[in-house]
């Protein structure tokens, strides 16, 4: 217990050992009487958060880092002999940014549009500028936090863009890789 007759600062000091696993009011040698504290629980490994999504009956994943916003579907431009895969193009804040529809070889119906575009944002290199690129989802199923690494072995290998596999809570969702994501579906800087 800590002497009235210190002021609070000092009895916060004793309170507090300088050293882990030193008891307080314990000297540098350890000697002396008072509580012994609770060791802290181990440091977790670095977490990482990702947005699951789904895009036709596949559930995908991104790093939350790399998303800069996930918008409801916008109207959409179409491009003129655009590849499959390049729903078209629209206009975030003056800026223009490609659509990607990764579930294309679904063959989605016409009559029913993704219900939203998550935004990705790739840093440029010294060769090529900031990259933004819209994924049509039809379903955002939130985010998840894990510190557990990507399930890189098990990830599909008919699947150029995946970069391992997320799983959650009793799920597995694929995880993106932006640049195999643009090389796979290769679109024209806008």
């Amino acid at each position: 217990m800590a002497d009235e007759s210190q002021g609070p600062e000092q009895q916060e000091a004793a309170a507090w050992p300088e050293r882990e696993g030193q008891e307080a009011g314990a000297g540098a040698d350890g000697a002396g009487e008072g509580l012994e504290l609770p060791s802290l629980p181990p440091e977790p490994p670095f977490a990482r958060q990702y947005c699951v999504f789904r895009a036709g009956r596949e559930r995908f994943c991104l790093e939350v880092l790399d998303i800069e916003e996930v918008v409801e579907w916008p109207p959409v431009t179409v491009v003129p002999r655009a590849p499959r895969f390049l729903a078209g193009v629209f206009n975030l804040r003056g800026n223009i940014v490609p659509v990607i529809d990764i579930a294309f070889t679904e063959g989605r119906r016409a009559d029913l549009p993704p219900k939203h575009v998550v935004v990705a944002r790739m840093e440029g290199s010294e060769q090529a500028a900031e990259m933004r690129i819209g994924i049509a989802s039809d379903e955002v199923l939130g985010t998840h936090t894990s510190g557990e690494p990507l399930l890189v072995d098990e990830a599909p290998k008919d699947v150029p863009h995946c970069c391992g596999m997320l799983r959650y809570e009793d799920h597995l969702a694929l995880a993106l890789d932006l640049r195999r994501l643009v090389e796979s579906f290769p679109v024209p800087v806008i």
